[in-house]
């Protein structure tokens, strides 16, 4: 299949042509198309894909212009020029591959590398070149990818994308249908299906689903459902729709009647996420739970194409209880989060896609939030494994870390998928920045220390808040409650009101 490259892809290829060995990440929007650009890269020995669903194992080999392989189940390679594995497969293969077997490795949505399945082949195999595709932003998952690639070497991200005119704008809705899913358990690293499907799939919240759809969606509509009998059970609710499942037979003729404006809804679980031509969707509804960024992605992705009169998609996240799990809506796609906006403001989260960003920062930019941002920087540096030096950061919504003090601020913009940031110019890893502003803050603002070190403010800030420090809150705020605040809450307040 002869692919005609658009301009980025071919500037992406020819970096790629001239890189020195070693292992790196390329960001890439869902709709872009990752898989034309790796599928085309100049090969200059044999090349192994790595893929961790079927479909995505078996996509790729239509663009190649050579025989493929493939390892998966029951299906082996014989030597061929590209071999396209399954990871799952692959892990129990090893041995009938020599380490040098292949030049350039390549990874279909690297942002599962960090796993250990991932980890035992490459550190079996010793490539060339080692490249790792991804259309998902990992900021808001507390996965680093810094070891396994050494950079991230080009970024064409959904921003990027719309403004360019690739994909179309994004109308971002959340409308709360009253589910709750705070008790459903997770299996790697999402909610468990039966659970999930148990918890979604009743009629109160099905009706609920049908008339979000009649009051908010515009044109052919996308749902996505937690299960086949969950996507049966809403079709039921909204007049003309269809369920489409791994049971459908004939998708391809409900897709085309669904082009054709002959079907007004398709509802499907877990078939529309990738790999599917759908050249008109309007509107896409979210009544998949998930936490997962990439399925999220996915999911959204559907309703992204460009078509002919679409002014843009519609995006209407179905939001209810989730406990302490973090549900991915559209900020997700931007990489961004929602944990320090209060709950009770999340719902006020809509607009396009990219006036979202201000928007959450305002609501993130309260007293509540300011009190709880010690314990979400703490909870974030764990994750990744970070030693901030006690210094007391407040923790932005897209991820930059500040410290702020009378008459200074200082700014860490946002890590990486490589776990870097750019300070004072220079790309450095986070962790190094880390280090750089604890020794500035260290020699140059000793006499602020009560206000970035988080230990000096926690041995005076036990005790409750003073009058003074609850008579300066209520000059700013006027219906915030004061009587259980202590000395360092109320200082947390004090130094965003003053300082921000």
């Amino acid at each position: 299949m002869k692919i005609q490259l658009r301009d980025y892809q071919k500037e992406c290829n020819d970096l790629i042509d001239n890189l020195p060995p070693g292992s790196y990440l390329i960001q890439m929007a869902t709709g872009l198309g990752k898989t034309a650009t790796f599928t085309s890269i100049k090969r200059k020995g044999r090349v192994l894909v790595l893929a961790h669903r079927e479909e995505l194992v078996t996509q790729p080999i239509k663009y190649y212009d050579c025989p493929v392989g493939i390892e998966m189940a029951g299906h082996k390679s014989n030597n061929e020029p590209v071999v396209i594995a399954s990871v799952q497969s692959l892990t129990h293969r090893l041995e009938n591959f020599k380490p040098d077997d292949f030049d350039m490795i390549i990874t279909d949505e690297a942002h599962h590398a960090a796993a250990a399945s991932y980890r035992k082949i490459y550190d079996y195999f010793k490539p060339r070149l080692h490249l790792g595709f991804t259309a998902t932003p990992n900021r808001g998952d507390n996965v680093r990818l810094d070891d396994i690639y050494q950079d991230i070497i080009f970024e064409r991200d959904i921003k990027w994308a719309i403004q360019n005119k690739y994909l179309t704008d994004i109308y971002c809705m959340r409308v709360n249908i009253g589910y709750d899913i705070s008790k459903v358990a997770r299996r790697m690293g999402d909610f468990a299906p039966g659970e999930l499907e148990e918890a979604m799939n009743t009629e109160v919240l099905n009706k609920a689903i049908a008339e979000a759809y009649k009051k908010y969606a515009k044109g052919q509509t996308l749902i996505f459902a937690t299960s086949v009998k969950h996507a049966e059970d809403i079709a039921k609710e909204i007049p003309g729709a269809v369920a489409v499942t791994a049971n459908t037979k004939n998708r391809s003729e409900l897709i085309e009647k669904f082009t054709k404006r002959e079907i007004p809804v398709l509802v499907n679980c877990m078939i529309f996420t990738e790999g599917t031509d759908m050249p008109l969707v309007e509107t896409v509804m979210i009544a998949r739970p998930t936490s997962n960024s990439s399925l999220y992605t996915q999911m959204v992705g559907r309703g992204l194409r460009l078509y002919p009169g679409k002014e843009k998609l519609t995006l209407i996240d179905l939001v209810g209880t989730t406990g302490r799990a973090n549900l991915c809506t559209a900020p997700s796609l931007l990489g961004i989060d929602l944990n320090a906006v209060p709950a009770n403001k999340q719902d006020e989260i809509q607009g396009d896609l990219f006036e979202l960003p201000e928007l959450i920062t305002k609501k993130a930019d309260c007293p509540s939030s300011w009190i709880r941002n010690i314990e979400i920087v703490n909870l974030w540096a764990k994750k990744q494994e970070y030693n901030m030096h006690g210094v007391n950061y407040f923790q932005m919504p897209n991820g930059d870390m500040v410290v702020t003090m009378p008459k200074m601020k200082i700014k860490i913009p946002a890590q990486d998928e490589v776990g870097k940031t750019t300070l004072g110019g220079e790309k450095i890893s986070m962790q190094k920045a880390f280090d750089k502003v604890y020794q500035y803050l260290r020699d140059n603002c000793a006499e602020c220390e009560y206000i970035w070190n988080v230990q000096k403010m926690k041995k005076w800030g036990q005790y409750p808040a003073s009058e003074k420090q609850i008579n300066q809150i209520k000059r700013f705020i006027k219906d915030f409650d004061t009587d259980n605040l202590n000395k360092m809450q109320a200082s947390q307040i004090l130094n965003r009101l003053f300082y921000r």
